[in-house]
């Protein structure tokens, strides 16, 4: 099963990073698809400044893929483990697909259109089929309540865990955060206790106390004999029943090459 069980895992894990391989700089035109080598050049020579500095050069493009392509291997890395982490649920809990998504609307004001805003997964306690793990998701959930200080009111109204994922947090974007904010105090009102799950040890400790300060649960990439409070490892370990570090540390190999693929695709200017 653990052999059967890794070939889907990184199967889905590898199909996000190979996007990165296809991407193409868009130089701020907004073009879909991006441009290719002799678009880039055909552009660039028909601008006289940049012909005059020598912009057309191939290194030049190159370095657009590159600087364009390390955003895109960064943020498909995270989709791909935020979809991961919902198939993890779907087979330790034996949850479905509607289970492990979560997401809320947001009525305008004067009849403006509605907006859907989404989470990345789901834990509703009620569905875990087995009991056993049932006990322990519930009894982890009122545990991490208590070391956030939610109060014990609402802490008894919850019923389940809603999950942001993502490999890193390298940004200050308050936007970004003013929106998770916001997702967490939708989140309580569904009665529903917010986690922030990060795969690496990449986040400002800045950030990490605002998120906690908000009343996020916030799980990083600690590895080793790490609390299931503290460490996203430690939560799929002790609380789903699964070792992804394990699953991380077993397929690195295969990983690296598929990363090592990518960046060389991206460095390269044709």
């Amino acid at each position: 099963m653990t052999q059967s069980t890794d070939k889907d895992y990184l199967a889905i894990l590898t199909g996000y990073i190979q996007v990165c391989a296809k991407y193409k700089p868009k130089l701020g035109h907004g073009a879909k698809a991006g441009y290719e080598l002799d678009e880039f050049q055909r552009i660039y020579r028909a601008d006289p400044f940049y012909n005059w500095l020598g912009l057309d050069n191939p290194l030049m493009y190159a370095a657009h893929k590159a600087a364009g392509g390390m955003t895109s291997i960064y943020r498909q890395i995270g989709i791909g483990c935020e979809f991961l982490f919902r198939r993890i649920l779907q087979d330790q809990l034996g949850l479905d697909n509607e289970d492990v998504r979560w997401s809320y609307t947001l009525q305008r004001a004067s009849g403006g259109k509605a907006r859907t805003l989404h989470l990345d997964a789901r834990i509703p306690v009620s569905s875990i089929t087995d009991a056993k793990r049932r006990r322990l998701v519930r009894s982890w959930m009122r545990d991490a309540a208590s070391r956030i200080d939610v109060d014990s009111a609402v802490s008894k109204t919850l019923q389940g865990i809603v999950f942001e994922i993502r490999q890193g947090y390298k940004s200050k974007d308050s936007k970004r955060q003013n929106a998770d904010i916001a997702n967490a105090a939708t989140a309580y009102t569904k009665g529903l206790l917010p986690c922030a799950g990060i795969l690496s040890l990449q986040i400002d400790e800045d950030i990490a106390q605002r998120y906690r300060n908000e009343r996020w649960v916030l799980l990083t990439g600690l590895t080793g004999d790490t609390s299931s409070g503290e460490s996203f490892y430690g939560f799929c370990r002790d609380v789903l029943g699964y070792d992804l570090a394990g699953f991380f540390q077993r397929n690195s190999p295969s990983l690296k090459k598929e990363v090592e693929a990518v960046l060389t695709a991206l460095l390269t200017p044709s």
